[in-house]
Parts: C-alpha cells; sequence; structure tokens
C-alpha cells in the first residue's frame, strides 16, 4: 500500500460505504475487531449493497454477509489473480480509468494469465464457479468497496497481498470513487496515529523515512542543531539505518550472528509503552530474550501479560501509565481523521501521563533541554513563558507533518469540531453552520488552515480544495522504461493536468508564476513536504492543484524484489506439492536488523508431516489485544472465560478428541500450549482457529501467582503465540500469525 498510493490507512472512510454497491471483506472481521465499523457495513447492506466475506474461518461478519467464501489461508494473491484472468478476458475492466490512471497494468495482465479457474481453484479451494460469480458482482457493481486486515498483512507475503487488492480496484476503476476505495480497517484507538507519527523503526514522523534530508527537516522544527543530533548515534550510517521491528528484536538479543547489524552490540535493555508484545509470534523467543536482558520497563496502566511471563528476578519495573479518559489531546480515527479527545478526570492513583514519564526519561538521560525546545518556541511565539501541553505539541506535530498535509491541523480547528461533532453528516462527513465546508476530523491531507479535509483520497473528479487530488508523484515523472508518469487528467478548476511534486526549484516553471525575493529567501531549497513556512503549498491551491503532484498510480514497483504481487506458498504450507511451483522468498539479511529465513525454512522439513493441520488466529469480540483489560473486566471475562481451539468435529474424531477435552496444540517452533477443544462448523477440516486475546497460562503452568496483588485477571488462558508458526513479511517483517500448522494431540 506505502509504495502504491502513498500511506497507510483507509483511502475512504465508514460513513461513506453506504455509497457501495458491493463490499469485498477479505483478512477482516470487522463484526468482531471493528464493531462500531461493522454498523456502516450493516447500514450499506440495508442500503442495498451485496456483501461477500472471504475468510477460511466462518466469523461473525461472514454471518452477517450475503455470501461467503472459505479460501484456503495465505493464498490471497492467487485469488485475485483468478478474478484479474476473468476481469480481462471479460472485459470487465474499466480501460479509459487504466490508460489514464495507472502505470503497469499491462504486467499484472500478464501475470494473471498463469492463473486460470481451474488453478486457482486447485490453490485457494475456492470453487471456480464461486469465482465466476463474485468477479462478475463485484465488476458490475458501481461502486464496489474493499476491506482488509490483518488477516492479509500478517503473512511473508503480506506485501504482496496489500498490494493486489488495490490493483484490482484500479482495474475495477473503484479508487477515487464515493462508495469505493481500499479500506483497511485498523486495530484500536489511534493505530493510525501512531503509525503517522513514525512509531516504526524505518521512518521519522509522517513517514519521512531516515535520510539526512528528513532528519535535517525535523532538527529545523525541533530547534536542535543537526549535528547535536547526529553525535546521539555511533555514526552516520546507523542514524539513517531501520532499526529492529516488533517482531525482529528479539534476534537482537539471543542471536548472535544479529549483532552485525546493529553496530555489533545486543540489545541489552527495553521499554515497553502501550503495547502488547505477547500477540507477536514466536512468544518463547520473546520470553527468552526478556529473562537475558540487562534492563526491562513496561509502561502500562494494567500489568503487561508478559512482566508476568518472563523468569528475570531484578531490574524488572512497571510503571503505571495513565488511561486515555485521564489525557487529553489529538487521536486519529482509521479514515486518517484526527479527533480531540479532553482529559475526563485527573491521573489516579500513582499513574502518571505518558509524556510526563517520557520528560522525566529526558531529563535523566541529558537531553529534556532539546526534547521541549519547540514546544517553548511555540509558547514564546505567542506570548507566553511555558507551553500548553498537549495543543503546543499538536501544533509543532501539524507544522513539521507536511508529508501527508497536517498542516491544517491546528488544536483549535480540532477542538471546534469536537465541540461541535453533532453539525456533521454522518455519511459525507460534511460540516454545516460554524463548521460549514470542512470534513470532520479534517482527513489528511488538510494542506492548510483553509482546507477543509480530503474524506476520499484519489477523487480527481472534485477541486482541491474540496479534497480532490490525483495519485502522488513520488517515484519521478518517468518509470524506468521512459512512460510518463504524469497524469493527462485535471481536477476541476486546475490550471494545469498531470504535474510533479512542487518544490522551490520547480514551482514557477510549473505554475507559470514568478515568487517575490523574499518568498524565494523564504522557501530556498525546500519542497512541499520540508521548510517552515506554507508558501510552496498555498501557491499550488490557488492554482487550484494538490501540491504532491498529480500522476499514475504504479502496478509495478521496480525497485522491490517482487516487482508485481507474486503469489508464494506459505514457509509451512498445507500444500507442499506446490512449493517447487510457488516458493517462498530468498532468505534475507539485515531485514529490520535481523537475519531472516525464507526459502530455507520452507525446504528446511516436511514440515505437514508432522504438523498436519492450517493454525488460523483472531480475535474474540468480548476482548481487545491480548485481552490485558477485558480479562479484567468481570462481565467481558464471563463472556469468553476459557482459552479453546477450534476444530472441526470429523478431525476431532479423528484424533479421538471430544468437545471440551483437554488438548495439546504442537507448533513448528516445538512449542505447545494446553486448551480446551471445542468442536465448531466454522472451521474446514484441515484448519484450527485459536483466539489471541489470552495470557496467564505457560505451557499448561498457571502464573496467577505472579501477578502484583490486585492485579490478577479474572480469565486466564494460554497465548496462541506460543504456537504460531515462525514467518515475517518480506518487506515490513511484519510476523505471520494469519497461517501455519499446527498438530493436537488429547492431553
Amino acid at each position: 500500500m506505502a509504495n502504491t498510493f502513498g500511506y497507510g490507512g483507509m483511502t475512504n472512510h465508514l460513513g461513506d460505504m453506504q455509497f457501495s454497491r458491493f463490499i469485498l471483506i477479505i483478512g477482516a472481521n470487522p463484526a468482531v475487531n471493528h464493531p462500531v465499523g461493522m454498523v456502516h457495513i450493516l447500514r450499506a447492506k440495508e442500503k442495498g449493497a451485496h456483501i461477500v466475506c472471504v475468510d477460511p474461518h466462518f466469523s461473525k461478519t461472514a454471518a452477517k454477509a450475503d455470501e461467503f467464501v472459505r479460501i484456503r489461508s495465505g493464498t490471497d494473491v492467487a485469488l485475485v489473480y483468478g478474478m484479474i484472468n476473468y476481469i480481462v478476458a471479460h472485459k470487465l475492466y474499466d480501460e479509459k480509468y487504466l490508460k489514464d490512471r495507472v502505470y503497469g497494468y499491462e504486467e499484472v495482465f500478464k501475470e494473471a494469465q498463469k492463473y486460470p479457474l481451474d488453478v486457482v481453484e486447485d490453490i485457494t479451494g475456492i470453487p471456480a464457479e464461486t469465482i465466476k460469480k463474485i468477479t462478475t458482482e463485484m465488476a458490475k457493481a458501481k461502486p464496489a468497496a474493499l476491506i482488509w486486515n490483518q488477516g492479509l498483512t500478517q503473512h511473508t507475503v503480506g506485501t504482496n497481498n496489500t498490494r493486489i487488492m488495490p490493483i484490482l480496484q484500479l482495474i475495477l476503476g473503484n479508487i477515487g470513487k464515493n462508495g469505493g476505495g481500499v479500506n483497511i480497517l485498523r486495530g484500536h484507538d489511534n493505530v493510525q496515529g501512531a503509525s503517522d507519527m513514525g512509531n516504526l523503526s524505518d521512518s521519522l514522523p509522517g513517514y519521512y523515512g531516515l535520510s539526512e534530508g528528513s532528519w535535517r527537516h525535523f532538527c529545523q522544527h525541533w530547534k536542535v542543531d543537526y549535528e547535536w543530533m547526529a553525535g546521539r548515534f555511533s555514526s552516520k550510517e546507523m542514524m539513517e539505518k531501520t532499526g529492529y521491528a516488533l517482531s525482529t528484536w528479539r534476534f537482537g538479543v539471543l542471536d548472535e550472528q544479529n549483532f552485525a547489524n546493529n553496530n555489533n552490540t545486543p540489545i541489552k535493555a527495553l521499554v515497553v509503552i502501550g503495547n502488547g508484545i505477547s500477540t507477536t509470534s514466536l512468544l518463547d523467543k520473546t520470553k527468552a530474550a526478556l529473562d537475558k536482558m540487562d534492563l526491562v520497563v513496561f509502561i502500562d496502566p494494567y500489568v503487561n501479560d508478559v512482566a508476568v511471563i518472563t523468569d528475570r528476578k531484578d531490574n524488572l519495573f512497571l510503571l503505571p501509565a495513565a488511561s486515555q479518559m485521564e489525557s487529553s489531546g489529538s487521536v486519529a480515527a482509521t479514515n486518517r481523521a484526527y479527533q480531540w479527545r479532553y482529559q475526563v478526570m485527573k491521573p489516579m492513583f500513582e499513574c502518571r501521563e505518558d509524556h510526563e514519564i517520557l520528560f522525566d526519561l529526558a531529563s535523566r538521560l541529558g537531553f529534556k533541554e532539546e526534547f521541549q525546545r519547540s514546544l517553548y518556541a511555540i509558547a514564546q511565539k505567542e506570548g507566553r513563558k511555558e507551553f500548553i501541553w498537549p495543543d503546543d505539541a499538536t501544533t509543532e506535530m501539524a507544522q513539521s507533518i507536511r508529508s501527508i498535509g497536517l498542516q491544517g491541523m491546528s488544536a483549535k480547528r480540532l477542538k471546534e469540531h469536537c465541540d461541535n461533532w453533532h453539525m456533521f453528516d454522518k455519511v459525507t462527513l460534511a460540516g454545516m453552520g460554524v463548521v460549514k465546508d470542512q470534513y470532520y476530523g479534517l482527513p489528511w491531507p488538510c494542506w492548510s488552515e483553509k482546507h477543509p479535509g480530503t474524506p476520499v483520497m484519489y477523487n480527481d473528479t472534485i477541486p482541491v480544495m474540496q479534497g480532490g487530488m490525483g495519485f502522488r508523484v513520488n517515484w519521478g515523472v518517468r518509470a524506468p522504461d521512459g512512460t510518463d508518469m504524469l497524469s493527462p487528467k485535471k481536477l476541476p478548476n486546475a490550471k494545469i493536468a498531470g504535474h510533479p511534486a512542487i518544490t522551490a526549484e520547480n514551482i514557477e516553471k510549473v505554475l507559470n508564476i514568478k515568487l517575490t525575493p523574499a518568498e524565494k529567501q523564504a522557501v530556498k531549497g525546500t519542497s512541499f513536504s520540508t521548510g517552515t513556512t506554507n508558501i510552496l503549498v498555498e501557491k499550488a491551491l490557488q492554482a487550484g492543484i494538490c501540491p504532491y503532484g498529480n500522476g499514475k498510480a504504479r502496478m509495478v514497483v521496480w525497485n522491490w524484489y517482487d516487482k508485481i504481487p507474486i503469489h508464494r506458498e506459505p514457509l509451512h504450507t498445507y500444500r507442499p506439492d506446490l512449493i517447487d511451483k510457488y516458493p517462498s522468498f530468498p532468505d534475507k539479511k539485515d531485514n529490520f536488523r535481523a537475519n531472516l529465513k525464507y526459502i530455507s525454512r520452507q525446504k528446511e522439513h516436511d514440515w505437514k508431516k508432522d504438523y498436519p493441520l492450517n493454525m488460523l488466529t483472531g480475535r474474540l469480540v468480548a476482548h481487545m489485544g491480548t485481552g490485558t483489560e477485558t480479562r479484567s473486566a468481570k462481565y467481558l471475562a464471563e463472556i469468553y472465560h476459557d482459552m479453546f481451539v477450534e476444530i472441526h468435529p470429523n478431525t476431532a474424531f479423528s484424533l479421538g478428541i471430544n468437545d471440551g477435552d483437554a488438548v495439546w496444540v504442537h507448533g513448528t517452533s516445538g512449542t505447545k500450549i494446553l486448551v480446551k477443544a471445542k468442536h465448531s462448523y466454522r472451521v474446514g477440516e484441515n484448519d484450527v482457529f485459536l483466539p489471541q486475546n489470552f495470557s496467564g497460562v505457560y505451557v499448561g503452568k498457571s502464573l496467577l501467582d505472579r501477578y502484583p496483588e490486585g492485579t490478577k485477571p479474572y480469565a486466564i488462558g494460554e497465548c496462541a503465540s506460543m504456537v504460531t508458526s515462525y514467518g515475517f513479511d518480506y518487506n515490513t517483517a511484519c510476523p505471520e500469525t494469519k497461517c501455519g500448522l499446527c498438530r493436537i494431540e488429547k492431553a
């Protein structure tokens, strides 16, 4: 997604789905994971949208869909290529849309020829007639929306999965349309905000990357010297090097071969702030790493599950953090919209707000002055001696994160939206009265204080000042083969059609204007996404164009290993007979500082021989994430009190397992968990399903006695992540938790 269109998040929004005539849900279970989003889907259904749910597990979402299609986990790319094959053969694609707005579709069409429906049926387990039916329905519905979530991302081919879905929507002409788009439902409150703020090891806030230019941009906004910042790192190389990921840091503690990727140093300390790391795969590796480190700190309103799992006896600290009710500030929803959250109550007992803890940490590490300097500069500019938290931090954020257009998100505007939420249309997000000509939450890009926000991305049929835009020009104006990457289409009221991203160097030529000497000096060496003024952006908006350019979406990513998405069998596949035809990636060194196995792991063993069942994982509607908080709520714990494994009755009886029996589930890494068997027709005969929301039991042993007094949850159980298989996305290192293999034995 990131390299196809720009950045993560929904292209449209929840209310917009009420314009849809067809909604394909694949790799997502919004009825459980996103109940609010599911309400909008059901409203769309009431208005006539046809809902199709593709999933290996008959979920609560599937129960509400018009059609349920069971797929073999890990074969999503093959399914979509089968759909594209049929679309091309029957000329169901939007030819004009592709010629005007897309690069590389010919290569995708060529790849799709390898996937006739009988081949796809064999790979996916979906009957050819079913594929024909849903493809025809989706292609003829105008518009059609597509929804996915972690059922697509948590695979070794997660990036390929999340590329092929927008490709399908581009082929059908559904991107940039009300009721269309690709709608990635983010997992929890403010996951989108965490992504936007750069809480990943491969980018600075706003997806800027780690180049020197990006660092210099933020140093300018943070009011710190670039050389001082560079001095915080052992070398320029390490300053600009992708760090460990949430899934790979364990290898930086345990595997000596990985130390070379980390300046020849093992990771010695870990601070976990608001993250349920027990749901990441290979829990046994997490425990081993925590046991070995010099220092481990958890900052959380509740006891983090792995703080109970680790056997370490010292240098383990639990710092009580304030809850969201006890703090305030902006949070981002799944549709890129920001909302202000007022503080409901002061922090209770010893709990402290996150920023207070981090300010104290910065003080002890010796850089609190630099940490806060920009906040004092904002206060001084407004005639104050002290900064106001979090308002001034919001200002700093909005002024520095220009890549995705947060300039218009002032604290004042966000508060105004919060105070007048009832003045916005629930379907279109359009405001009225005091918030007229604004969209609720100012979904990014929101280019200026006068810009309304962008509820539907890539809509080139409306003016830029109503949220219009083409596709971002982020990879040059020409492809390597010489193809012009600029769009031939103008936005309404725009002076020009396709154009590159606006920079100080090209603005006069592109817009056919002259900057004043003062303006030239103010923007010297900058682009729409850098600098400290909004001059370039304002000039672009005045010309009716989007500052980041107007080009073609690319289906071919020429700088990636898989230039177009390719079906590759899971590392631990239920169909080892397909490995030679659809092998995994070559092993990859220094992938988020870890040397990761792919093809060597896939061919290391005949995995299906010893682990004959597909293993699926997912959530329960009563519990959130790790279940740390919800299992500590009496009535939620009552709904789902026991950890279990869903197994088809036919499979269970063949193993001598009755409903309710205790069973051992064995994972491909030699790990095991003790859970109850639950006979269920929701899984196929080759599959089992494990919820991911339990902890407090480790390899059959209760850990309740390890919880501090007064913190014991009402419900405990084994972690599914203990037995999920080894595997990581080739581009992002996201763990492969949505398909693996296991063996089940009666305890």
